[in-house]
């Protein structure tokens, strides 16, 4: 017993950082932490300077002539806007329950030691983490097999499922629910989805955080697929709306008709950088304002399972 405690007393010792080593980490992470939040401050800077002051004096993070043009010219985009946000945020609802259901069950079954096709579906599922397809045969799959070209279900469907999100969840389950556990609840008669809606998904708050935080960030910052499967323009979301701002300038003069003003007036008044930009900071908000709520699954989602006693 003496041996055994005077090594703890040892390891704890040795694992103890200085004053002076901690003093270097907390200023090393605190600059770290400004380095990532100066451009945030940027693109809110931009958002509010006023178009004139930008080409004058460029990009500066304390804005020389304050401005809310940018918000305005949104807000008198209204209906365009919020007919893009509802797209993006019934695709992050829809797409983040589809993928957390399929991802967990396949993660689930594949950490089942029994399943006999343990082992080939599990090389299926990682292979496509080091080759895939293309963008071609996934093109043509979609749109020629799947019919899903202007269709809502090609911004959720490509997404839903990820072989990186699978082995998170089958290295969760396999190491964080017990053997017995499922046993015991197979001899009280309850069948496989019973066991995995009532007794599994319960336990497992922070493996469903962590894929459902990955897939809302995915779904929410996707553009690419409204540029691939999208020609309707009802339907961007408000990425791909952002995009096409960013791109194509002259996008919203294209539509001025409904606005009621000439694609030569609105082109000539529209703040484009300050609009851009607001536009940037209208889409971040939702996402930081959430992940406060989840970050504490999200860390022990990803960490438990890393190490074994």
């Amino acid at each position: 017993m003496s041996q055994k405690f005077n090594y703890k007393e040892n390891v704890e010792r040795f694992n103890q950082v200085k004053p002076f080593t901690n003093m270097v980490f907390n200023l090393l992470f605190l600059c770290l932490a400004l380095i990532s939040l100066v451009p945030v401050l940027f693109v809110i800077a931009i958002s509010l300077t006023k178009e004139a002051s930008i080409e004058e004096f460029g990009y500066q993070l304390i804005p020389k002539v304050i401005s809310m043009d940018g918000y305005i010219f949104l807000y008198q985009q209204a209906n365009m806007i919020l007919r893009a946000l509802g797209i993006s945020v019934f695709v992050t609802i829809a797409g983040t329950f589809i993928g957390v259901l399929l991802t967990t069950s396949m993660g689930y079954v594949l950490s089942r030691p029994q399943y006999r096709l343990k082992k080939f579906m599990t090389w299926m599922v990682f292979i496509p983490m080091i080759f895939n397809g293309g963008m071609v045969s996934s093109y043509y799959i979609n749109v020629s097999q799947l019919h899903m070209k202007d269709s809502v279900w090609a911004l959720i469907l490509p997404l839903a499922v990820s072989s990186f999100n699978v082995l998170i969840c089958k290295t969760f389950f396999r190491t964080t629910i017990p053997d017995a556990l499922v046993e015991s609840a197979k001899i009280d008669g309850a069948a496989q989805l019973r066991i995995f809606f009532s007794i599994v998904l319960p336990i497992s708050l922070p493996v469903l955080a962590t894929i459902g935080l990955f897939l809302c960030f995915g779904y929410w910052n996707d553009w690419f697929q409204s540029m691939l499967y999208i020609d309707n323009q009802d339907m961007y979301s408000l990425q791909a709306l952002l995009n096409k701002i960013m791109n194509q300038a002259d996008y919203l003069s294209k539509n001025a008709a409904t606005i009621g003003i000439s694609a030569a007036e609105m082109s000539a008044k529209m703040p484009k950088e300050s609009a851009r930009m607001a536009i940037a900071v209208l889409i971040v908000i939702p996402i930081a304002c959430a992940y406060p709520f989840f970050q504490r699954y999200f860390t022990s989602g990803l960490t438990i399972g890393a190490v074994k006693e």
